[in-house]
Formats: C-alpha cells, sequence, structure tokens
C-alpha cells in the first residue's frame, strides 16, 4: 500500500481534497431545503413544522450515533497515516458492525423511543398527527443509515473525498426525487417525505459498502473476522467514541431544545426557525467540508507523526473556512428573501421569516471556529476534551435562552449564536495541549 503523506500540503491540496466535499455539502442541505419546499408548496404551517419535527427526532437519534462518521474518519485516517493496510479494512470493519447492531438495535426499541421523543417535543396537535406518520415509517431506515455514516467516515478519513461525494449525492439525489414523487404525484403527504428518506438510505448503503469493498484492492491486506470481532478492539473503538457520542447528544440537547422552544411559541414561529434553520444547515455542511478536511490532514499528520504537516492542516483549512463563512453570509443576506419564497407559499411564514432572517445569514461566520475545531479535534481523536467543551458550551446557551427570554424568538437565536461562540472559545482552550502533546511526540 501507498499513500501521499510525504507530500507537502499547499493550498492546491487542500482544495482538492475539501473541494468534492463542499459539493457533497450542497447536495445535503439543498435535501432538506427539497424537503420544506416540497411539503411547502401543501401551503399548511402544520406540514412544515411536522416534518421539521420529524427530522429534529431522527437528528437526535441517528447522530447519536454520529461517531460512526466523526470516530471513523479520525482511527482511518491515522491508519491511513501510518501505512497500516491491515487496520485500514478492520477499521471499516467495526464501524459497520456497530452500526448494524446499533440499528437494530433502535428497531427493536421504536416504541420506548417514540413515546419519549414525543413527551419532550410539543406541538399543536395537527403536528403532532403527522410527525407520527413521519416517526413510524423513517424508523426502518436505521441499520442503513447508520452504515453510511460509517462509510462516510472512512472515505473521508482515507482522503476518497472524490467518492465520498459521489456516494452523498446518490443519497439526496435519489431522496428529493422520491420526495417529489411520492408528494406531488402521489399525495401522500408527510408519509412520502419519509418513505422517500428510507428507500434513498437502504440503496446508498448498499452502494457505499461496495464502493469501499472495491477501494480496498488497492491498498491491499485481506479481511480478518478475529481482527474485526475480537471484543478487545471493539471495546478500544468504543471507548475511543465513547466521549464523541456523548458530545453529540450533548449538543444536540441545545439544537433539539432550539426547536421544541420554537413549537412553543406557535406553529407559525415553528414553520419559521425551520425554514431559517435550512440556512443554517446548508452552510453548515459547507463549513463541515473544511472540517472534514482538517479531520482528514490532521488524523494522516498525526498517524504519521509530522508535526509539521499538522500545523500546516490547520492553518490552510481554517484560512478557506473563513473566507467561504464570509462568502455564505453574504450570499444569505442578498438572497434570503428569495430563498424564503421558494421554500414555503404561506404569507405569514414568509412575512415573520424575513424579519428573523440576519440571524440565519449571520450563523457562518459566527460559527466557523466552532467547525474548524471540530475537525482539529476529530483528527487527533481527542474526544475528552471535544465532550467537555460540549458540556460548557450547552450550559451556556441555556444560561443565554433563560437571560434573553422576554426577547422571544430573537432570543432564542441570540441565544443558538453565542451557544456556536462558547463551543469555539471552550474547546480552543484546550488546543495549546493538543500541540504540546505533538511536540513531545517522536
Amino acid at each position: 500500500m501507498s499513500t501521499d503523506t510525504d507530500q507537502p500540503i499547499t493550498h492546491k491540496r487542500v482544495l482538492t481534497l475539501v473541494t468534492p466535499i463542499v459539493l457533497m455539502g450542497l447536495s445535503t442541505p439543498l435535501l432538506g431545503i427539497v424537503d420544506t419546499a416540497v411539503i411547502g408548496q401543501l401551503g399548511e404551517a402544520s406540514l412544515i413544522g411536522a416534518v421539521a419535527v420529524g427530522a429534529l427526532i431522527f437528528t437526535f437519534l441517528f447522530w447519536a450515533f454520529g461517531f460512526l462518521r466523526m470516530g471513523t474518519t479520525g482511527l482511518a485516517a491515522q491508519a491511513y497515516g501510518a501505512n497500516d493496510a491491515s487496520e485500514i479494512r478492520a477499521t471499516l470493519g467495526r464501524a459497520l458492525l456497530i452500526a448494524v447492531i446499533a440499528g437494530v438495535g433502535l428497531l427493536l426499541l421504536q416504541l420506548p423511543l417514540n413515546w419519549v421523543a414525543f413527551q419532550l417535543v410539543q406541538g399543536s396537535d395537527a403536528v403532532e398527527q403527522e410527525a407520527q406518520t413521519y416517526f413510524s415509517i423513517r424508523m426502518w431506515s436505521a441499520p442503513f443509515t447508520l452504515a453510511n455514516y460509517a462509510v462516510l467516515g472512512w472515505l473521508v478519513g482515507m482522503q476518497q473525498t472524490r467518492l465520498a461525494m459521489v456516494l452523498q449525492i446518490f443519497l439526496n439525489g435519489v431522496n428529493a426525487s422520491l420526495d417529489a414523487l411520492f408528494v406531488l404525484s402521489f399525495g401522500w403527504g408527510v408519509a412520502g417525505i419519509a418513505a422517500g428518506t428510507v428507500i434513498a438510505e437502504i440503496a446508498t448503503a448498499f452502494v457505499g459498502v461496495g464502493i469501499a469493498v472495491t477501494l480496498l484492492r488497492k491498498f491491499g491486506g485481506r479481511w480478518d473476522w478475529h481482527a474485526i470481532s475480537a471484543w478487545e478492539k471493539i471495546s478500544a473503538t468504543l471507548s475511543v467514541n465513547r466521549d464523541i457520542m456523548i458530545r453529540t447528544l450533548v449538543l444536540l440537547l441545545a439544537f433539539s431544545f432550539f426547536t421544541i422552544e420554537g413549537a412553543r411559541q406557535g406553529d407559525t414561529v415553528l414553520a419559521v426557525n425551520a425554514v431559517l434553520m435550512q440556512f443554517v444547515s446548508f452552510s453548515a455542511f459547507f463549513l463541515d467540508g473544511f472540517a472534514f478536511g482538517a479531520e482528514a490532514l490532521v488524523g494522516s499528520a498525526i498517524g504519521a507523526r509530522n508535526r509539521n504537516r499538522f500545523s500546516e492542516a490547520v492553518k490552510l483549512t481554517s484560512l478557506w473556512a473563513i473566507i467561504l463563512s464570509m462568502m455564505l453570509t453574504s450570499g444569505f443576506l442578498l438572497l434570503g428573501g428569495f430563498w424564503i419564497d421558494f421554500l414555503t407559499t404561506s404569507p405569514e411564514v414568509r412575512e415573520a421569516a424575513r424579519h428573523y432572517l440576519p440571524w440565519a445569514a449571520s450563523m457562518p461566520i459566527i460559527s466557523v471556529a466552532c467547525f474548524q475545531l471540530d475537525g482539529i479535534f476529530i483528527g487527533a481523536t481527542r474526544a475528552r476534551e471535544m465532550r467537555n467543551a460540549s458540556f460548557v458550551s450547552t450550559g451556556a446557551f441555556f444560561f443565554f435562552w433563560y437571560l434573553l427570554l422576554p426577547f422571544g424568538n430573537h432570543g432564542l437565536w441570540a441565544a443558538l449564536a453565542l451557544f456556536n461562540v462558547t463551543r469555539a472559545f471552550a474547546l480552543g482552550r484546550y488546543y495549546p495541549r493538543l500541540t504540546a502533546a505533538l511536540e513531545r511526540a517522536p
């Protein structure tokens, strides 16, 4: 097996690695936009809210296992940097094994999970009824969704970002097409949105595993079931990722509360926040491109024990992330009204969304630092620091929300903005420890 970890990290190298992920990022938020736009054509705020609530529940459920993407990227990148062909295969195998077991477990627990989810998420009767339909269908995608996380993380860690892009575009293209077919042609409503997602996730899981198996022929090595399934190896993998899972759950608590609190302010505010969160998701997946690039390059630098590559990876990916964040904020301010009108035909939602648009538009610049630091620490597999920072920032979110309660939805958006700022400060204070550890490496 040969890798390119001895080549210098340049602007060209960063852009070559990250551009496919940014394009992949374009397709991913477009999926949420299509979901919202398709259901929005029916002209009912409650249906937009139901899709938002249903998607929120599965964001919380599935991204509790986000370590299958994040942890696999860091572990695969370090194996790649160390030129360890056997561990490259084992990393993928263990991630898929954990994904299948966890996905089946979610299926078996769907009734109690349903009860807990709808106890926590309080919407109107119309919103909850449709969201229940979404939940009962979407849950069947669980094993396949988690397998897709594992494959995507592995591909990014292997610096195969073009293949990751192709796979994600396939997923979102199939999903968007089925959404339009099921809702606009068949008239299935919210059930059509959920069914389209399930079918797309299943198809992508099979395609993704096929891509990974084909790619492994390039790197050599062989499958060793005993190495993959050995409990001490799985336990070590779970131990590395445990803190990432805790961190993800804690952060999702803040994002979930944002939607829940919006629902308490009425169906119109819930729909407005659902529309504007598409702007936030759009920018987040773009910024994730450079965070993913940092994960892959930082992880391979640490695997190769190359301090200079680590520094260059951090500097160059962060520079381009800042440039992109400024472009995104400018674009949202200029074109936000047009996209709001595209996403919904409801006059009251359109008017209110324009009122709160500056908050959503400013999120890329506000959030870029916390995204980059996440990527750096994931690539370094320094999950404990990420966990600790998540506790601090989520606690700060609830403090700011309580403090800003008199300002209604403006206060809620301000709390979300301050949450991302606190995430950056809380994680940034651990950065000197990370660089000091690298200085001590042989």
